[in-house]
């Protein structure tokens, strides 16, 4: 996969482990992983870019995907692994 992935999670997150997991099945094996709960000040970061208090909050390179849900539905139209494999700019 070409794709940087980062996310937004907590460590007691099951959406961020769902979320990982496929993303894993679909290839990726790197994502950088932003800890909102060890650091309030990266928790208010995330609610300024993306307008959402909660987590997992994915970005495929400048793509906000959004939460678990929507990276699930991105997947079910078959718009993930495009996503995924798209040349980084």
């Amino acid at each position: 996969m070409s794709a940087r992935v980062k996310m937004y999670t907590s460590a007691v997150c099951p959406f961020c482990v769902r979320a990982e997991q496929l993303l894993e099945t679909r290839g990726v094996t790197d994502v950088e992983k932003i800890r909102v709960d060890l650091d309030p000040s990266l928790r208010s970061e995330m609610m300024q870019i993306t307008g959402r208090r909660t987590v997992p909050q994915i970005f495929i390179g400048d793509y906000h995907v959004g939460g678990c849900d929507e990276l699930y539905e991105l997947d079910r139209d078959g718009r993930l692994i495009p996503l995924l494999t798209a040349p980084q700019s």
